[in-house]
């Protein structure tokens, strides 16, 4: 059966006993329902709670807290198990909660995200030596972040994704994360490795359809065109700074945006990602989506990006084409015209300067 996580905006009357009531009655008539309670998360600050419940479907959810006691909730979305464990540490109730007798649960679902990306600007695909080294740099971030309590959602080798309880515990382990690869012994190729890391903040259910995903959209999106090394979002940044007397000194390792910066970066990247393979896409198309001038879009970008709008464009086809070549997914020709470029011969001029390499030295089975 699957299994749902519900988000319920409480008013600010509303206490941890109180929801611990409500769970108790959602418990007394579930079966009615086809429904079972796993368990629930209360956040007092912010006065939200999610449910976590084995159902049928939403509807079945829906009805159980109508009649158990009137409070519906504000969304729902399908979950894995494993996933939401990853994610908050639990999918049952905590220990010490359970031999109380209303079975109170304090505990907020509200997580620091932490993306981490390491690209390598080289086409060699075979270099044993390197990948050793990778990995032995991968598993001494693994332990640097439990060291941290960061709790590992999923990893790839050029990839993490990492769920902090404790905002601070995430700043510095970004912090130590970076200062790791100054140990990365491999001197040959250490210019060619770029290591970013993206963080944000936020709960697991709003209006989207998967678990956390505003949250992790948003430190993904940061890593990919912010220009700096560790990028935080507004609210990490507040978090921070009202949990530890030194706030920490933005600079060329550190950067954090405003709220208005994410509402540009998520204008700005949900345009690029649905228009970007058309090769008729102009700088001039993007000032009205993002409601504003050229003028003021070329600021903004260079202010955020450190790129021009058409540097951008171009620089992003370039990032999607290399993720295009390493799949294989077709020849050059195929490749260059699906990554929104007018030409071959252009795409390669393009991609040379890039990386340094043609694109065919890229494709599975060319690298030396």
């Amino acid at each position: 059966m699957p299994i749902y996580m519900d988000r319920h905006d409480v008013s600010e009357t509303v206490t941890a006993e109180n929801v611990a009531q409500l769970h108790q009655e959602d418990l007394k008539i579930q079966e009615q329902f086809g429904c079972r309670g796993l368990t629930y998360w209360f956040d007092n600050k912010r006065k939200t709670a999610f449910c976590l419940i084995e159902a049928p479907d939403r509807n079945s959810i829906q009805k159980m807290h109508n009649k158990a006691h009137g409070q519906v909730p504000n969304n729902i979305i399908e979950v894995e198990a494993s996933i939401v464990e990853s994610f908050l540490g639990r999918i049952e109730d905590p220990e010490k909660a359970k031999n109380t007798v209303l079975n109170i649960i304090n505990d907020p679902a509200f997580r620091t995200i932490m993306v981490i990306t390491l690209k390598r600007l080289s086409p060699k695909q075979n270099d044993t030596q390197f990948k050793s080294s990778l990995h032995n740099y991968n598993n001494a971030v693994l332990n640097l972040l439990n060291v941290y309590e960061g709790k590992l959602v999923k990893q790839s080798e050029n990839h993490f994704l990492v769920s902090f309880k404790s905002v601070s515990n995430a700043v510095h382990a970004a912090f130590d994360v970076q200062s790791l690869l100054k140990e990365f012994r491999n001197d040959k190729n250490n210019d060619k490795i770029i290591l970013k890391m993206g963080l944000s903040a936020g709960v697991p259910v709003t209006e989207k359809k998967l678990i956390f995903e505003d949250t992790i959209k948003l430190a993904e999106r940061m890593c990919q065109i912010i220009k700096g090394k560790i990028i935080v979002s507004s609210e990490v940044k507040e978090l921070y700074n009202s949990e530890n007397s030194n706030a920490f000194q933005e600079g060329e390792s550190i950067l954090s945006l405003t709220q208005t910066d994410e509402k540009f970066l998520t204008r700005l990247m949900d345009y690029t990602e649905s228009t970007w393979s058309n090769t008729n896409l102009k700088v001039d198309d993007f000032s009205k989506p993002m409601g504003c001038s050229k003028s003021q879009l070329y600021r903004k970008m260079i202010a955020l990006t450190g790129k021009s709008p058409n540097a951008f464009i171009k620089e992003y086809r370039l990032n999607e084409a290399l993720t295009l070549l390493s799949k294989n997914t077709g020849n050059i020709s195929e490749i260059a015209f699906e990554s929104g470029f007018s030409s071959p011969s252009y795409f390669s001029k393009c991609f040379q300067k890039k990386y340094g390499h043609s694109p065919s030295d890229y494709l599975p089975g060319k690298g030396g």
